[in-house]
């Protein structure tokens, strides 16, 4: 008999984590092996016990789960990763398949599909909502800069542009020039309505 694709389940919502897993565990050729809730745990958790498939959450506190898809390949290459995502955006989509991703669903996908998803990730094969790939085709590639990224990420709660510029380690000045820069290529008015648009379409 051949042996069961073993898997980690990544949520910091432990009632989806058991439901998922509840749900893929009816599959004769699927067993949950690991939990974890966060980023860092998932590193752990792929380096101890190696699983084949790995369930990714992406907005978690802590490591997010595009950060964490980087850390479980690094520990252990032979996981594949599969993004199960509610913010099914196009951003993060990119975002998860640079970082090493084999797959990108949303968490409303049935269960039969997600499980067909599963396997098909096991076996090598890259998965990828349809809707979300034909956004992303058109949307485009996301336009920011890592420094316009990280200056938007930080000022999206209207902390102060000193405050910014301290944990940055730049000038108010600079920071002023990258959010003006993100400002126009977002084609907005305020770096609250840049940041606003920016986390929707999944770049920051």
């Amino acid at each position: 008999m051949t042996e069961p694709i073993r898997l980690l389940l990544v949520d910091d919502q432990a009632l989806v984590r058991g439901a998922m897993g509840a749900l893929l565990e009816l599959e004769d050729d699927l067993t949950v092996v690991a939990e974890a809730g966060d980023g860092a745990q998932a590193a752990e958790r792929a380096r101890a016990d190696r699983p084949d498939v790995c369930l990714m959450d992406i907005q978690m506190p802590g490591v997010d789960g595009i950060a964490a898809t980087r850390l479980v390949r690094e520990v252990s290459p032979e996981t594949r990763v599969l993004v199960v995502t509610t913010f099914a955006r196009p951003g993060y989509l990119r975002q998860a398949l640079d970082a090493g991703a084999s797959g990108f669903i949303a968490k409303d996908t049935p269960a039969t599909d997600l499980a067909h998803a599963v396997r098909r990730v096991h076996q090598g094969l890259r998965v990828v909502d349809p809707a979300l790939a034909e956004a992303s085709l058109f949307e485009g590639a996301n336009p920011l800069s890592e420094r316009e990224q990280q200056v938007l990420r930080l000022s999206a709660d209207g902390r102060p542009i000193s405050r910014i510029a301290a944990e940055v380690f730049l000038s108010a000045g600079t920071v002023r020039n990258h959010l003006s820069s993100a400002i126009g290529k977002t084609a907005t008015e305020n770096r609250a309505q840049a940041a606003r648009m920016a986390r929707d379409k999944g770049w920051i």
